[in-house]
């Protein structure tokens, strides 16, 4: 049988997944320059179109198990590079894992990621204060 996405969350899973968004844009009929600097509307379509059916049936809870785990691998690189032993390649890799699942958690709770942004950050301003 076939990956569900409703498998228990691993991170060789994580890593079939990062490869699955790498070879997916030719088949779906994106051309990789085209998404060589995808709008954050474009890239969240891109998600939606390659991984909407399996997202939508694993659901909000469980996909936010995978986040907090990419978050957990993206935590442990950052880590890596304090300490000075770092692979700037897998930080770049888990960067884009936890967008990719930010993005996921958004289709399927139905979140315009671009527009929220806007909402937030953009309009009179932003929010007061610092970050």
């Amino acid at each position: 049988m076939g990956h569900t996405g409703l498998e228990p969350v691993t991170s060789c899973v994580s890593y079939k997944r990062a490869s699955q968004l790498r070879q997916w844009p030719e088949r779906a009929g994106y051309h990789a320059h085209a998404m060589h600097d995808p709008t954050l509307s474009e890239f969240q379509q891109f998600i939606r179109d390659r991984y909407q059916q399996t997202d939508q049936a694993r659901g909000p809870a469980r996909t936010f198990l995978w986040f907090s785990e990419e978050i957990g691998e993206l935590a442990e690189a950052l880590a890596r590079r304090e300490r000075g032993d770092g692979d700037q390649a897998n930080l770049r890799e888990e960067f884009a894992d936890v967008l990719a699942w930010l993005t996921t958690l958004a289709n399927i709770t139905g979140v315009d990621l671009a527009q929220a942004i806007h909402d937030k950050y953009v309009i009179d301003g932003g929010p007061e204060g610092t970050k």
